[in-house]
């Protein structure tokens, strides 16, 4: 029998993948594919768990709480990101949201909330953050989902820092031009501010690291969530993926 290898739809499963293995669906996706997207059983869809690539997926049973699909062939095989993080000072929910997405989007192997002396919100929900870049993965054709971790203080983290993975800082103090970065393949991080910048301690300290790199994005404040899109971009096309 001919399979249908167009199905649209793709959902991120926590199980690993294999040809011919019988998965459960959680009542949260049930919904979603039976509910929502008017799904039913011999449907087609495409899943992947961030471990194993793609998979071509049927649905065996429906039901209002639950369901099964059996997984048939790979589709694609995992793609892994380049090893790079991205540490961001969390903002309003929404933008904060839109952080995680983007960095999802743009290919950031983890993503990191810092808090910092100039940072606004004192808290996040990192697990309605983890399921925005688990959505952004499913909707823009991903194979792997970042880890989102949990709220980290800029200075613990700094001193417990490994100097191999080096900091892209991006310091609106600094002079405006054309970022220049080593020449530098390796891991690396992407730092961004909160709205009201670094404290002139966070940014002293920064500068004095070895493994911290100071750019300009630019002679225009940008707010911090159109901040980190253009970090990841400039850093993506001088060392990541894109070239």
């Amino acid at each position: 029998m001919e399979r249908d290898v167009s199905a649209k739809i793709r959902l991120y499963v926590e199980h690993p993948l294999g040809e011919a293995q019988t998965l459960p669906l959680s009542r949260e996706q049930a919904h979603y594919l039976f509910g929502v997207m008017r799904q039913g059983a011999g449907d087609h869809l495409l899943v992947f768990d961030g471990k194993c690539g793609e998979w071509l997926a049927q649905l065996e049973q429906a039901g209002k709480r639950g369901g099964t699909l059996r997984v048939l062939e790979q589709t694609r095989p995992l793609r892994m990101p380049p090893d790079l993080w991205l540490m961001f000072a969390p903002i309003k929910k929404a933008r904060t949201d839109f952080i995680v997405e983007k960095a999802a989007e743009l290919g950031a192997a983890r993503i990191i909330p810092v808090q910092t002396a100039f940072t606004n919100a004192g808290r996040i929900q990192r697990d309605r953050l983890q399921a925005h870049a688990v959505e952004a993965a499913e909707q823009c054709g991903g194979t792997f989902v970042p880890e989102v971790t949990d709220l980290q203080k800029l200075p613990a983290l700094l001193d417990g820092w490994n100097a191999d993975r080096r900091i892209m800082f991006c310091d609106e103090a600094a002079p405006s031009g054309a970022p220049v970065l080593p020449d530098a393949p390796g891991p690396w991080a992407v730092l961004i501010g909160p709205e009201g910048g670094f404290s002139d301690a966070e940014r002293q300290r920064l500068r004095g690291l070895s493994h911290a790199h100071p750019v300009s994005l630019g002679p225009r404040i940008l707010r911090a969530d159109t901040a980190a899109v253009a970090a990841l971009t400039l850093w993506q096309q001088a060392l990541g993926d894109w070239t």
